[in-house]
């Protein structure tokens, strides 16, 4: 793979009220917090300063939900972006609005990367969407930046990487973190993961 091969930069949304809480959000438009729209524009000043410099000629998608896209607006790529229904998080289902310790209860030995959520989207629809996101970036023929959420994030990262969909629990995404999946000996790799340097100044 020559050395001008496509990358796909992701940006997690800031914090919300319900990421704080470690609730599953899906589909319920949940605005970010102060400190999410603090860690947004963070975010921005870094793509804009080198060795990004505005990334000047990357086609930009968000996901429409406002959490994904007030991100986009404040980290400056509002204008260059276009909404994309594919980057929409994980569908819960009857689990939306509930944190993990609700759902062990109600679920005992519950696992999503394997079980699913019932009356919600299916593991294999979250993968399709993500191998749509991953076809797009690698025809591309230039890096591409989305603004979408944490589970379809690490989910498009799986699939990039070639892995079954369950290989996404074994990477966390923080709120407002940086990462950009590549190549390496001309395989598909990831070349920063969950970077979250701009939020410590």
């Amino acid at each position: 793979m020559a050395a001008a091969a496509p990358r796909i930069l992701l940006a997690r949304h800031g914090q919300t009220e319900w990421s704080l809480a470690g609730k599953h959000t899906g589909r319920t438009d949940i605005p970010l917090l102060e400190e999410g729209r603090r860690g947004a524009k963070l975010l921005g000043e870094r793509l804009h300063r080198e060795p990004w410099g505005g990334l000047p000629g990357v086609e930009v998608r968000t996901s429409p939900l406002v959490r994904a896209s007030e991100t986009c607006e404040l980290a400056g790529f509002g204008e260059r972006a276009e909404p994309w229904d594919a980057l929409m998080e994980y569908d819960y289902g009857a689990y939306e609005g509930m944190a993990p310790p609700e759902i062990q209860a109600r679920q005992p030995g519950w696992f999503i990367w394997r079980d699913g959520v019932p009356d919600g989207e299916t593991l294999a629809e979250v993968a399709a969407r993500a191998d749509e996101v991953v076809a797009w970036a690698r025809s591309a023929g230039r890096d591409v930046l989305v603004f979408a959420h944490g589970h379809i994030l690490r989910v498009i990262a799986a699939r990039w990487l070639g892995e079954e969909v369950a290989f996404a629990a074994r990477i966390r995404l923080d709120p407002t973190s940086l990462s950009v999946l590549g190549w390496a000996y001309g395989e598909p790799a990831v070349e920063r993961w969950n970077d979250t340097g701009h939020l410590e100044r």
